[in-house]
């Protein structure tokens, strides 16, 4: 089987090879520039036009300019499932919403996989309620690896309940850069480094792939500081920083890793 193949975009936004469909999480091509309270410091390491067409978008919340920008929403209206929260389904045409642990199926080439939202918190529960309903992914295929993404969420007790359902998590990209706002009392918003390992162990056997790390001025500990903070500790081996613009691929883990 061929593994699961995957290129950083920049920010939370990765194309996935996956069932033979194109999947593509968080769209966001704008360029250079502030957008509200925020500063985006780098373009993408690529366009829409790139990619081809996208099967499956996987939008974890469509309220932020860094997860949806002008150009993401474009993308959107050209894919051919998009797949957000009930809230994001109100404001966007087209869009399906799904409450957590609500599972849709998307027929690939290679497979059928089923789509399982599960809950993400963007913040501490204060926080949280102000930025408004995030969601985070579980993909299912026969002879496929299980997938997960995180959408924005800063609480490892969230990623814990989405262990306990989906044990057999084989590869995991979450949202990290330890994001922090002013405005919001510099609270965590996304994962740093110590919660990022917290989340390895919830997997033993999974590949970790942060994104969301690099490209906005508000992640408080970027790419170099995430890289440096995890270097000696146990589960570093399992932690795969992508390079911006690369194609990589990531294998399955042992069937005696995931059932240890």
């Amino acid at each position: 089987m061929t593994p699961v193949e995957i290129s950083l975009v920049g920010g939370p936004t990765a194309v996935l090879r996956y069932a033979g469909l194109t999947w593509l999480t968080d769209p966001t091509f704008d360029p250079p520039g502030v957008y509200g309270n925020l500063e985006k410091t780098a373009g993408p390491a690529f366009g829409p036009e790139h990619i081809g067409h996208v099967h499956v978008v996987l939008l974890s919340h469509d309220q932020h300019e860094d997860n949806l920008d002008r150009a993401g929403r474009a993308a959107l209206a050209a894919a051919g499932h998009v797949l957000s929260t009930p809230s994001a389904a109100d404001r966007i045409p087209g869009v399906t919403g799904l409450k957590p642990w609500h599972s849709v199926s998307v027929l690939g080439h290679h497979a059928p996989v089923t789509v399982t939202a599960v809950p993400a918190q963007h913040g501490p529960d204060a926080v949280a309620e102000q930025l408004g309903d995030v969601t985070g992914f579980v993909l299912e295929a026969p002879g496929w690896p299980t997938v997960y993404f995180s959408g924005d969420n800063s609480e490892t007790a969230v990623v814990a309940r989405v262990a306990r359902r989906f044990p057999e998590v084989e590869i995991a990209l979450v949202c990290a850069g330890a994001a922090r706002v002013a405005r919001l009392d510099d609270a965590l918003l996304t994962l740093d480094a110590s919660r990022t390992l917290d989340v390895a162990g919830l997997w033993p056997a999974a590949t970790v792939v942060p994104v969301h790390v690099d490209d906005w001025a508000h992640f408080s500990q970027p790419r170099h500081d995430l890289r440096e903070a995890v270097r000696d500790a146990p589960g570093r081996d399992r932690i795969v920083l992508l390079e911006k613009g690369a194609s990589t691929r990531l294998p399955r883990a042992s069937a005696a890793l995931l059932h240890a």
